[in-house]
């Protein structure tokens, strides 16, 4: 069941360093959103506060909200390692387990949580590589390691790998920045196949990708230098990009900054 997210008042830190500030939005299930914005808005930092990734930096905090329906993602009772579970991550280079096998791969986060049955194995590693759009493509050479795979094969893996686990928010760091127009087609493609079952989060600096894959983008842009990142607007894409109520957002669209 894939979640609703409402971001509210959500301020970023590494230490006394306020990387991102006063962000508040609401991100709708089976729906994608793309974060758009220049290099060090602070578009990837926010994406990784949705699953507490930040915190694997030394200092990484937040003030304010994640709401994942309605629990707050942050609540003195809530473990990081379950919040990662429901919220998945796809990272900007493919990192499949060099040393594992694909099926090794796909099963890592199930053995990780405890599952030993084949039988489940077995069927959840061909679900998630046939969700993935990569099943027939390996189905011959499951116990071939992961890493000798091509670049785009290896990014649908390691998104095969985040949805076997079966959460219900995926979040995307610009999935396609290292891959070949053919592959990044073959993600994008993908991505809106996903969109029925899970709520996906984008970040992407390519704004065509954007403009095709997502129903709402959000801008994001730095005040002035030095200072935080923040929102400045976030609406329909068609909105977005055809009729910014910012300027800051038309401007960047348009390409006069950024």
């Amino acid at each position: 069941m894939a979640k609703r997210i409402d971001v509210e008042n959500l301020s970023i830190f590494y230490g006394s360093f306020k990387a991102v500030e006063d962000v508040s939005m609401t991100i709708e299930p089976r729906s994608v959103t793309a974060f758009i914005g220049s290099s060090g808005c602070g578009k990837s930092t926010v994406l990784r506060t949705l699953n507490r990734m930040h915190e694997v930096v030394p200092g990484g905090r937040v003030e304010g909200k994640v709401l994942l329906d309605g629990t707050d993602l942050y609540g003195s009772s809530v473990d990081p390692v379950g919040v990662r579970r429901t919220v998945g991550m796809v990272f900007q280079r493919p990192n499949p387990f060099p040393t594992m096998t694909i099926y090794e791969n796909v099963a890592a986060g199930l053995r990780l949580n405890g599952v030993k049955n084949k039988k489940r194995l077995d069927e959840t590693v061909e679900r998630s590589l046939r969700g993935a759009n990569l099943w027939n493509e390996v189905k011959d050479r499951l116990d071939k390691p992961g890493a000798g795979l091509s670049g785009g094969q290896q990014q649908r893996l390691c998104i095969a790998r985040a949805i076997a686990v079966e959460p219900q928010v995926l979040l995307m760091d610009e999935p396609c920045s290292a891959l070949d127009p053919i592959s990044t087609l073959a993600v994008e493609d993908l991505i809106t196949e996903l969109k029925p079952k899970y709520t996906i989060v984008i970040v992407t600096h390519n704004m065509q990708q954007a403009a095709r894959v997502s129903d709402r983008t959000a801008f994001f842009n730095l005040s002035a230098q030095g200072k935080p990142g923040n929102l400045i607007e976030i609406d329909d894409t068609t909105k977005i990009f055809n009729n910014p109520t910012e300027k800051a957002t038309e401007d960047y669209i348009s390409g006069r900054f950024g």
